[in-house]
């Protein structure tokens, strides 16, 4: 059976039980290179469940406290249960929102899918620059269709460049699986997984300066990758308060960098590196560069990787006599 068939199978059995109030998943959207997220409170919605290469956010960003609180009042229940589905980055993130007190682990059930990564839209588009109708996987290629004519593309070619170095490919928490486990990549040995941060350290700091400035001067503050993100959901965002003011609204370069700097600084500790911001941005900015600083920081200074463990604090919010920084004793 294919895991599409056997994702709706389960959603479907999920919401006939009455075990779950919906189920939080994927839908094809009206561009074949996009998906959108979805939510199926029938099993009738349920058929519309799917997942593919086009998958590329992070479901736990709706998530949200709200949601477990508007239930169907005919459920009965005091607070709803909601099903997602969960590829490996998504489920560390429902680790880290567990921990940090969004919603209790028992109100979700997690359908766990092996992911062999997203493709990058851009690079979709690239090898298809007259448009796509149809994208088929088959055997570790994407066939691109348009009006009949075929473009075969290896998936490895054409895949974000977060899923070039991800860690983890199966859910690390769930209740059940869409499919069969994927084999890991072995990146923990592979001396480059952090390369493009390694380059990035290397330079002087006027060189730092420059790139970053490049690096974002495309930024129109949109928000896309903030609104993306399954961290970001403070009450009030700081770019949002105006007693005190910490963040300037306009679009000069250093009210820009201050927003990505901060932005990333808040991620510390907590990023999965899932990609969801760079597939979010309008603008094609490469944003990760600030965070996968952050996520060799937390490893090397740590051997700390985010949410693959549920009974496992953040480093970042515990204390252990153990921590290196024999300054502050």
């Amino acid at each position: 059976m294919e895991l599409n068939d056997t994702l709706r199978d389960i959603a479907k059995k999920l919401l006939e039980e009455g075990r779950v109030d919906a189920v939080l998943g994927f839908r094809q959207s009206s561009l074949a290179h996009m998906t959108e997220p979805f939510l199926a409170t029938t099993a009738e919605q349920a058929d519309q469940l799917v997942f593919n290469s086009c998958c590329r956010m992070n479901l736990a960003v709706y998530l949200t406290p709200d949601l477990f609180r508007s239930g169907r009042p005919e459920s009965g229940k005091k607070s709803p249960r909601v099903a997602v589905t969960a590829k490996g980055c998504d489920s560390r993130n429902i680790v880290t929102q567990i921990q940090e007190n969004r919603y209790k682990r028992d109100q979700v059930h997690i359908i766990g899918l092996p992911c062999t990564g997203m493709a990058d839209k851009a690079k979709l588009l690239a090898a298809a620059p007259e448009g796509i109708d149809t994208i088929t996987e088959k055997n570790g290629t994407l066939i691109l269709s348009r009006d009949g004519k075929e473009t075969v593309v290896s998936k490895t070619e054409v895949l974000q460049s977060n899923c070039l170095s991800c860690i983890i490919r199966n859910p690390v928490i769930r209740d059940e699986m869409a499919g069969d486990p994927v084999p890991e990549l072995d990146m923990d040995s592979h001396p480059d997984r952090f390369a493009d941060v390694a380059e990035i350290e290397a330079l002087s700091p006027a060189d730092k300066a420059g790139f970053f400035e490049t690096l974002v001067s495309d930024c129109t503050r949109c928000y896309a990758c903030r609104n993306a993100c399954p961290l970001c959901y403070c009450p009030v965002c700081f770019v949002d308060e105006s007693r005190p003011q910490w963040v300037g609204k306009t679009i000069a370069p250093t009210d820009v960098m201050a927003f990505h700097l901060l932005r990333a600084f808040h991620d510390a500790g907590r990023c999965t590196d899932c990609g969801a911001c760079e597939a979010a941005c309008p603008m094609d900015i490469p944003m990760r560069a600030f965070t996968r600083k952050t996520i060799k920081d937390a490893r090397e200074g740590f051997g700390w990787e985010t949410g693959m463990d549920l009974n496992l604090r953040p480093p970042l919010d515990r204390f252990d006599l153990k921590d290196p920084g024999d300054f502050i004793r």
